[in-house]
Order: structure tokens, then sequence, then C-alpha cells
């Protein structure tokens, strides 16, 4: 909290018209860079005039954490759809799959709704799907391949059986 009350002191200094869910992307942003987090303000301010959640998102070109919450979300509950419709959403906004990768593992490491064994499970699985994508294995099916295991793994494992011809009940 110390970054923030900073942030907020600077802002103040400089007349920056700000909210305070604005300075709280900075920070997300920045990932604990502090310089970072002043040039993403002077920049969101100099392109917008106003430091809000969607213009710092616009600024530093990241999917917002919302969004991608909503995918965890979806994932936790076995919802394969609507997390596909979020991913496919982001897919096509031109979001990159290491953007959204690592958005998503920022976002499922400070969730405090999941369980701590679903999001170990998620972090592994976020993990491996990174190291594909750095290896050049960047596609949309990677990343919804990503989703299918998230998905799989909010499931009771009574409830996922293999069936023949690899269908799953």
């Amino acid at each position: 909290m110390d970054m923030l009350k900073r942030i907020k002191e600077i802002a103040d200094a400089e007349n920056i018209n700000y909210s305070s869910e604005g300075l709280e992307a900075l920070i997300f942003t920045a990932e604990g860079d502090m310089r970072q987090a002043i040039n993403n303000m002077q920049s969101t301010f100099s392109g917008f005039g106003y430091v809000n959640p969607e213009n710092v998102f616009k600024v530093c070109d990241q999917p917002h954490p919302l969004k991608i919450q909503q995918v965890v979300r979806d994932c936790a509950k076995s919802n394969i759809d609507s997390a596909c419709d979020g991913l496919y959403e982001l897919w096509q906004a031109g979001y990159s799959a290491v953007d959204i990768i690592t958005t998503l593992f920022r976002v499922v490491k400070y969730d405090q709704e999941l369980d701590e064994e679903m999001k170990l499970e998620f972090v592994k699985q976020i993990g491996y799907t990174h190291m594909k994508v750095l290896e050049g294995l960047v596609s949309l099916n990677q990343l919804s391949g990503l989703l299918a295991r998230l998905c799989r793994t909010g499931l009771p494992d009574s409830d996922f059986q293999y069936l023949a011809f690899g269908e799953y009940k």
C-alpha cells in the first residue's frame, strides 16, 4: 500500500484527475515497479485526461483483469462455454496469447475466492501453457485447451469419467 500512497501523492501534486480504481490499475499493470506505474500514469493522463481502469488498460495494452476474472470464475464453475466466450472476446480484441496468459496468472495469483488447492492447480496449468506459448505454440486452440483443463479442475472426480471414443460424461 506504500506504492498506492506514493502514486496518490504524485497524482495530487501534478493535478492529475483519477479514480481510486485507476490508481489500483496502475499498480496492477506495473507489477511492483514504481517507475513503470508513474510512466503509465503520465501516459494515461496525457492520452485521456483521466486515470481510470479502462484508460490505464488501453494505454498499457493489457486485457482488463475483470474480464479475465470472469473467465477464471467460469472455469472454477466448469462452465466451458462461457469461459471460451470470454477468451474469444479477448482474442478478437487483439490481445496476444502472452498478454492473456500473463494477466490470467496474475488474476489467479491474487484471487481471494478460489480455494488453495484449485488455485495451485490453476497456476500449474497456466504455467504449463505459458511455457508452450513461449515455445511458439501461440494459438486460440492452445488457450482453449488451457480453459478446458481449468474447467476440468472444477469438476468432482465422479463427474469426469472417460467413456468410449473419447466422450466425457
